[in-house]
């Protein structure tokens, strides 16, 4: 690694890298909103930089702005190109300069990831992890099949599970997690079964399902964003999937495995300081910060989600018979009911949610004055 980018550093570290470049920039959009960078890219086109940006095909209540997004780059020059929707959502954040730099972001270019989010970015130029990054970029933008060749380049759905399961399982003495939501069962398991092999795990974000193993401190004084785990000091993952079905088997989400203590250190520094601070409020009665409220389209879906998750009929009898009737009485014996009552349960809260608050944020949209 070169360095890493986290919030209070602003947009500076991406500009000088789009303002260094002297032949090529190719960066990955799924939310933007920064002007700066965005003269950035103008600029370089007008040095004889061959600009190169693939857009997500939809954001969550954004397609609008996406598509103006594109008109605007297109007329400075830039070449366009839209991730194809074969995915639920194409989420991840990255920009390679002159095929020589990468920058692997876990947040977006916004004023709300990079400003007042926690969050991080790793930029390396690691020749195998940079010409791998190259050949995700291009096979997207040519809406071709990726086929991973770097285990240390973590990529949803092609590897993720393997790779994120493979280094929580490495973990020899510690893993210290940021992680907005963990609701995947198969990884709870996982970090259970490492908490009574005697692994200290500490997270900073929040579980989905309530273990007797693992506890989450919420994150003090700021929104969390980034997705990071980092195992017995030396090595961390930093990305864009959180340990949630969707972003590990659904999505396009990138992230990087890697070993460099210089980075490691800052990332377990501010990670002490996050955790130590939510211990000081607790010590003082204070359980957390108020939160503004959520915006009315996450009021709306959860209002919805809970409405359709409770009037859900037991699953398990028609999964038990049809795997009887498909595979044989033997495999259906095997199921645990709870597991599978979980298991579709959480599948149907995220997928609810998901469409929910689209449609909601992009009926908003559309209504005089409310151009948000």
């Amino acid at each position: 690694m070169k360095s890493l980018v986290q919030p209070g550093d602003g947009v500076g570290p991406l500009v000088a890298g789009i303002d260094g470049a002297q032949r090529s920039v190719q960066i990955l959009i799924f939310r933007f909103d920064r002007r700066e960078v965005e003269r950035a890219l103008a600029n370089a086109v007008s040095r004889g930089v061959n600009v190169h940006a693939l857009i997500a095909y939809t954001n969550r209540g954004g397609e609008r702005k996406l598509r103006e997004l594109e008109m605007q780059l297109l007329a400075a020059g830039i070449t366009v190109s839209r991730t194809a929707n074969d995915m639920v959502r194409y989420h991840g954040k990255l920009m390679i300069i002159d095929r020589r730099d990468l920058y692997l972001l876990g947040f977006n270019f916004t004023y709300l990831d990079i400003e007042h989010s926690r969050s991080f970015g790793v930029i390396t130029n690691n020749r195998a992890l940079v010409q791998e990054a190259v050949k995700l970029f291009e096979a997207d933008a040519a809406r071709r099949p990726y086929v991973p060749g770097l285990p240390m380049l973590v990529v949803s759905p092609v590897n993720a599970r393997q790779s994120l399961s493979r280094f929580i399982q490495g973990a020899r003495s510690e893993l210290l997690i940021y992680d907005p939501e963990i609701s995947d069962l198969a990884m709870i398991r996982l970090l259970e079964e490492r908490a009574e092999a005697g692994i200290r795990i500490e997270i900073i974000g929040r579980m989905r399902k309530q273990s007797l193993n693992l506890a989450a401190h919420k994150l003090p004084r700021m929104r969390l964003h980034t997705r990071t785990i980092i195992r017995d000091g030396r090595d961390a993952f930093v990305g864009s999937q959180s340990l949630r079905a969707a972003e590990l088997d659904e999505r396009r989400e990138i992230g990087v495995i890697f070993r460099d203590s210089k980075v490691v250190n800052r990332l377990i520094q501010t990670f002490r300081e996050d955790w130590s601070l939510q211990d000081a409020f607790e010590r003082a009665g204070i359980q957390e910060l108020p939160a503004p409220p959520p915006p009315p389209a996450a009021r709306v879906a959860k209002r919805v989600v809970r409405a359709v998750v409770n009037g859900l009929p037991p699953v398990t009898p028609v999964v038990e018979g049809t795997v009887e009737e498909v595979v044989g009485f033997e495999a259906a014996a095997e199921l645990d009911g709870q597991e599978v009552e979980d298991a579709v349960k959480e599948a149907v809260k995220e997928a609810v949610k998901e469409v929910v608050e689209g449609l909601v944020e992009e009926a908003v949209q559309t209504i005089p004055g409310e151009n948000r």
